[in-house]
């Protein structure tokens, strides 16, 4: 890896010198205008690098995400529509669930539950739950594997939610899990 980025630097140092060269041989006459148009390129080369170099913490500030903070502490900031998102693997698979308090586990849509390797097709919807829509069917299925950073927890109880989700809860079951549940300076803390 460090020598693809020494090799990257010595064609970036090469390009540039190319085109500098050509820009001084173009505007020899005209050398105080050069050194203006070099100054600018200069400073907008340097802005650049310093947006890149910074891009993780420019982002982190304009849409903070899911941080783990050691080994058993997770932190979630509150998104912008009020609401708190933890991404989770599930079965392997990256799912972004809602963290829904008012849910007692976590519901699945047909549409994440098929994605974690579940045939929703086979499911037997005899379960109900009364959401603010209404009464909706539930079919009960077991989770392989719920990972966050370290933190892995197997076999853990859902529910696949036969109606319309556009995206999947975790409910109260799973919070239990956690000794310190917190929402703190606009940050959900999820600490084991």
């Amino acid at each position: 890896m460090e020598h693809l980025d020494t090799t990257r630097l010595v064609y970036l140092v090469i390009l540039g010198s190319v085109i500098g060269l050509w820009f001084f041989v173009q505007n020899r006459a005209a050398l105080g205008k050069l050194a203006q148009y070099a100054a600018i390129w200069g400073l907008i080369f340097l802005g650049a690098l310093a947006v890149v170099g910074l891009w993780g913490d420019i982002r982190q500030t304009v849409q903070p995400s899911q941080s783990m903070m050691g080994e058993s502490r997770i932190e979630l900031p509150r998104a912008p529509d009020g609401h708190y998102y933890l991404t989770a693997e599930v079965n392997g698979v990256p799912l972004r669930l809602v963290v829904d308090t008012g849910a007692s586990q976590i519901v699945l849509s047909r549409s994440d539950a098929r994605r974690v390797g579940i045939d929703t097709e086979s499911l037997v919807y005899l379960g109900r739950a009364v959401t603010a829509n209404g009464e909706v069917r539930t079919a009960p299925v077991r989770l392989d594997r719920v990972e966050v950073g370290p933190i892995r927890d197997t076999n853990v109880r859902a529910v696949v939610n036969a109606g319309e989700m556009a995206g999947s809860l975790l409910g109260m079951d799973y919070l239990q899990r956690f000794s310190r549940v917190e929402i703190t300076g606009g940050r959900l803390v999820l600490e084991r």
